[in-house]
């Protein structure tokens, strides 16, 4: 990032970076190294620089890509944006994915760069900042919650199926009325679908139940994500939790987990008696958080790029993405 040395007390309290998530054909995504001098030096970070007053996000991006690569942005939206204090200077690191450019993104500043697919980042090799951004990049932005609990495993096992063909990446397995037995034998099929799919599958269940069984990750309620001391899961396991107000949206970040889901934003069938946040009051939670969070209740994939305006990473939902049968 270009601009990243600060030169007033100003801006050492607070510098407003842009930065730019850039995907080839391939879905790598495009990365420059930072000088050894400077702030951060020698690490890999996403293009960009730092907003100039007076300009719009999209307008002080545009520019600096242009600067720094030589591209022209001809569309991109928002993906997410991060605070971090360094000590010596705080950063809002905003982060918009570049959907479409003109010209061949080159070093203009003889900056080295490289394509890297998000699996393959290392987080060690970039500022603290920029950690966010490689589970934002990760993670799709259609997150589906199981439906009713499987009375009959064959036909909610055909249900997850049709949901996985359609594209469906993330799947987060709800059943709290199988006793131990039937559920860690749906979860063994579950399990089986989704890894022949190339989809996530995340148990929402007490961690200390399901040891030992085949998973991607696990899921907390918020009950959970409140009890937890700390992280639960192995090495490379997702981890998120359910949040519903700041406070729990702030103990995802203390407990380092790699997504939230914030609800309900608009009224739902599933908790009729929840006052739902609305879109305002969803933006100003998810502003501060860290993380990626998924906006949830009530909506379906015709929602989503409000949602991704609003600061999510995407939508979560049971009905709006469970039963879209033929979609």
């Amino acid at each position: 990032m270009s601009a990243s040395t600060p030169s007033t007390a100003a801006e050492v309290r607070f510098i407003h970076v842009m930065a730019g998530a850039i995907a080839d054909a391939d879905g790598r995504i495009l990365l420059t190294k930072r000088p050894d001098h400077v702030h951060q030096g020698g690490l890999w970070e996403f293009p960009g620089g730092k907003l100039e007053p007076g300009e719009s996000p999209e307008q002080g991006l545009a520019r600096e890509l242009e600067e720094e690569l030589g591209i022209r942005i001809r569309g991109s939206r928002p993906l997410i944006r991060v605070r971090h204090d360094y000590g010596d200077r705080r950063i809002l690191l905003d982060v918009h994915r570049v959907e479409d450019y003109a010209g061949e993104p080159h070093g203009r500043e003889g900056q080295p760069l490289r394509w890297l697919a998000p699996e393959a980042m290392d987080p060690a090799d970039f500022p603290a900042a920029d950690r966010p951004i490689i589970h934002a990049l990760r993670l799709p932005s259609l997150f589906l919650i199981t439906g009713e609990d499987p009375a009959d495993a064959d036909a909610f096992l055909a249900c997850l199926d049709r949901a996985v063909a359609r594209g469906i990446r993330l799947v987060q397995l709800r059943a709290p009325s199988l006793d131990g037995d039937s559920y860690a034998d749906l979860v063994l099929r579950a399990y089986a679908l989704c890894e022949s799919r190339g989809a996530l599958l995340l148990l929402n269940r007490d961690p200390d139940e399901v040891e030992g069984l085949p998973r991607h990750g696990l899921h907390l309620s918020a009950r959970r994500l409140m009890e937890s001391h700390a992280r639960p899961g192995g090495p490379g396991e997702w981890v998120g939790a359910s949040c519903h107000d700041a406070a729990q949206l702030a103990r995802a970040a203390d407990l380092n987990l790699d997504y939230a889901l914030l609800s309900p934003v608009l009224p739902t069938l599933t908790h009729p008696g929840a006052e739902p946040l609305g879109w305002e009051r969803f933006a100003e939670l998810v502003d501060p958080a860290p993380l990626p969070v998924y906006a949830l209740g009530g909506l379906g994939p015709e929602h989503l790029d409000q949602a991704i305006a609003r600061g999510a990473q995407g939508i979560a939902a049971i009905r709006g993405l469970w039963s879209m049968r033929g979609r």
